[in-house]
């Protein structure tokens, strides 16, 4: 099998020659700039340029040397749209690790050492505290209360750092026939790899709920004021649903998968019961799955952190087919549970290795002992695609993330 096909065969519940991997196909299955660079570095591969795709999380696109050396499966189709050298300009964010961020970034480092980045309006939206290596939310436009009218929806979700600071091939969405750039771009790619093509959309529900008013107060409108969610949802779906049908039609039968975003739950369970999935997100998670499935010929996933082994059902019910980055340290989400009693109804696409204690705490040997354990589990009859638990972090020493994906190809050997 080649790649894609490798990945499709994986998706379709069908045992593949190997497990399929991904490293870096979306902001939540990559790799820190930071940990990148060691990582290059301890390769000898420090030729590779470091390319911060993710401004908000510090999350590098590995290059193609790297994804072939790790013999990963899949890959972004924004990386297609940043190749010209004029897209990427050299700056230091993170302390002592220099690299190339999007032209369009607007960041600043303050003399305390601290960074700030103004969105276009010219508000700081986002904010990096001394010695941390993410930038935090500054700006929460639904605060102290919902608007009349959702008429500046768009605008609002742009003075949120996760609306204002895109990543590609999204930063390209005001470019005149950027409809037709992307079918071309997504086109072009598929023509010159074998692997899978992934593009993020994210269509976020309960996340933009949180972003605009603050999770604090979105968690208690869920419970305390109904109506004013769903009428702030219904607004949201139509925005969404406009982005969507629009990427459907440009690369609906050409992109592989199609990545949804909400994360429902907490290390400790799912942030809502059941019945207030069923109420306010699952309908509309729904249409959207739907609307892939009538329209396209992608395969659909919800990145979903956290434990939210109750939601399981639910979301599997909704039409997603995938789960990432399947939280194994997190109550309920055991490999050996999630894979005996959602296994043929759900893909898991992460849970390989945990990120929180494990590859970043663990000699190089029970790293290996860990993903072998996991993929004994996981890939038993397809299903299942390899990745960490979410981003590979700054603290990962490098020779565990080569045990890491030494132990994957030598269980596919």
């Amino acid at each position: 099998m080649n790649s894609r096909e490798r990945i499709l065969a994986g998706i379709n519940h069908k045992t593949p020659d190997k497990v399929p991997i991904d490293l870096g196909a979306t902001p939540s299955s990559g790799i820190s700039v930071v940990a990148y660079q060691n990582l290059i570095k301890y390769l000898d591969k420090s030729h590779l340029k470091t390319f911060a795709y993710d401004v908000i999380q510090e999350v590098a696109q590995p290059e193609m040397e790297l994804l072939d050396h790790f013999n990963v499966d899949v890959i972004d189709i924004g990386r297609h749209f940043n190749t010209g050298e004029n897209y990427w300009k050299e700056i230091e964010i993170i302390k002592g690790h220099k690299a190339l961020y999007p032209h369009w970034l607007n960041t600043q480092r303050l003399a305390d050492d601290s960074s700030i980045i103004y969105g276009a309006s010219g508000e700081i939206i986002g904010r990096m505290p001394v010695g941390a290596t993410f930038f935090d939310q500054t700006i929460f436009p639904y605060r102290d209360g919902y608007p009349d009218h959702y008429s500046n929806l768009a605008n609002d979700m742009k003075r949120v750092i996760w609306g204002g600071v895109g990543f590609t091939p999204w930063d390209w969405a005001d470019e005149k026939d950027f409809w037709k750039m992307l079918r071309e771009k997504t086109i072009d790619l598929k023509q010159k790899t074998d692997k899978a093509l992934l593009l993020g959309i994210g269509c976020n529900l309960f996340e933009w709920g949180t972003m605009v008013r603050r999770m604090d107060n979105f968690l208690m409108d869920l419970l305390a004021d109904p109506p004013s969610v769903h009428a702030f949802l219904d607004a949201l779906m139509e925005s969404h649903m406009q982005s969507l049908e629009k990427t459907i039609e440009a690369v609906g039968d050409v992109v592989d998968i199609i990545k949804f975003g909400d994360d429902l739950g907490t290390t400790n369970g799912p942030f809502m019961s059941v019945e207030m999935y069923q109420e306010f997100f699952k309908p509309r998670h729904k249409q959207l799955c739907d609307y892939v499935k009538a329209n396209s010929s992608a395969h659909t996933m919800l990145h979903c952190c956290g434990g939210v082994y109750e939601l399981i059902p639910e979301l599997i019910e909704a039409g997603f087919e995938i789960l990432n980055p399947v939280q194994i340290n997190a109550v309920n989400m055991e490999p050996e549970r999630l894979k005996r009693e959602f296994g043929k109804d759900i893909v898991f696409w992460g849970g390989g290795c945990d990120t929180k204690s494990i590859l970043n705490r663990a000699t190089p040997q029970q790293v290996k002992d860990h993903v072998k354990h996991n993929l004994e589990i996981f890939s038993v009859d397809g299903g299942y695609v390899f990745n960490t638990v979410h981003n590979i972090m700054p603290d990962v020493p490098p020779e565990n993330i080569v045990a890491m994906f030494d132990a994957v190809n030598e269980f596919n050997t």
